[in-house]
This record gives C-alpha cells, structure tokens and sequence, in this order.
C-alpha cells in the first residue's frame, strides 16, 4: 500500500526485535525504509518538547540512523532518508538550533535526504547543508492558516473520516492544495503524502487513498531509492 515507511529508531518508540522485523518486511516487499528520529522520550511516545542540548540532539539522531540502518542492511536494503517524528518534528518548524542539530546528525552519517514541512527550519538548515529536501503533506493531520499542523491537544488535529483522507489527498495531488482548519486553501508542492500508522483507521484510508490517486492517474513512486 505504501511505497516509504518511517520507522521508528527505538528512541519514541520500537526495539532491536521490532526495527529488525520491521525492516525486513519493508525489503522483502520493495519498501523504501526511513529513520523517524525522536527526542530520548519512550513514555511520551516522543510527542514532548525536550530542550536538549545540539550537540547531544546531533549525536542521538546520528545514533538512531545508524541504529536503523544497521537492521537494513542486515536484511539487504539501507535507510533512505530522515524524518524528525512527533514533538522533534514540530519544534524543527521554527526552533533554528534544534534544526540545525538534527541536520548536523543527518550529516555525519552521510548526507540522506531530509522529509520536512515545507517552510520549515529544518528544510531550511538542510538546504544550507547541501542535503536533498523533500517536502511532505499530511493526510490525515489537520492544518492550521499558516500552514503548520494543528496541535493534537486541540479540535481538529486530526482526520479520521476516510472520505477526508482521500479527499485530502487527491486535491493535494491534482490541485496542489490543502485546506486548512478554517477554510484557507494552502498551495503545497509536497512531494510526499504522509498517514500515521496510529490514526485510527490508518490500513483503510492508506488503501482508500491508493486506490483513489490510482484511479485519478496520479503515479505513486517513493521519493528515495
């Protein structure tokens, strides 16, 4: 169904047994693996604000991609790109250091391409960096005017109706926007479509909206090797 899947390093969430079982599925089934690197926050599944010091923030996003990609190439494929989850993710929208040291770990591992909100901080130090960009869209996460995400702790945050979600998508593929929480149409050029495995009804809608950009035309190919 999914051509990417962000996987978590076991900072937020998983373990070795997990990120390996993980990461053989996605290579026997031709799925490209990120890293979705996270604050050191298990019991908040990564969703809190951490003010971590960059030089530490650098060295654990190295060490979860290293982690994740060990599990890779043990099963014959590698990491493809990086994308901050939760709370990490957010904060890297506007906060210039903790970007700056997410980007300074990508780095030190090689240089992976970076999957960020478009506008973002953390985009933004990336390109400095001389790293690939890719934007990313959300299909099941409510946005606000500005064009950011809508705080989960708020109405609205999140989509869980499937016709939503695919109307979401397919407006987003065909039109190039979204429409935000209010009514505001937001021009997007997202090269990537996300869904949270958490959302509930997350197998339906990523099958739903498939289907629908299939049906549409619209060539679903993932943006990494």
């Amino acid at each position: 169904v999914v051509t990417s899947a962000n996987v978590a390093c076991g900072f937020h969430a998983g373990d070795p047994a997990t990120m390996r079982r993980v990461c053989q599925v996605a290579a026997r089934r031709g799925v490209v693996i990120g890293a979705q690197v996270s604050y050191r926050d298990l019991a908040g599944f990564g969703r809190r604000f951490i003010d971590v010091a960059p030089a530490e923030l650098a060295a654990d996003v190295l060490y979860q991609i290293g982690a994740l990609d060990a599990f890779a190439r043990a099963a014959g494929a590698r990491v493809g790109y990086v994308k901050p989850h939760g709370a990490l993710y957010n904060t890297t929208v506007h906060h210039e250091r903790q970007a700056a040291a997410v980007v300074a770990g990508v780095r030190a591992y090689g240089g992976l391409p970076v999957l960020g909100l478009p506008g973002s901080r953390l985009l933004a130090a990336a390109a400095d960096a001389g790293l690939e960009c890719v934007q990313e869209a959300f299909a099941d996460r409510g946005y606000t005017p500005e064009g950011t995400l809508v705080p989960r702790s708020e109405p609205n945050a999140l989509l869980t109706d499937t016709d939503a979600v695919v109307e979401r998508a397919t407006r987003l593929a065909e039109r190039g926007e979204i429409v935000a929480v209010d009514g505001t149409v937001l021009p997007s050029e997202a090269r990537s479509l996300c869904l949270h495995g958490d959302t509930p009804g997350a197998v339906a809608h990523a099958t739903a909206v498939r289907a629908a950009l299939e049906s549409a035309g619209v060539a679903i190919t993932p943006f990494a090797a």
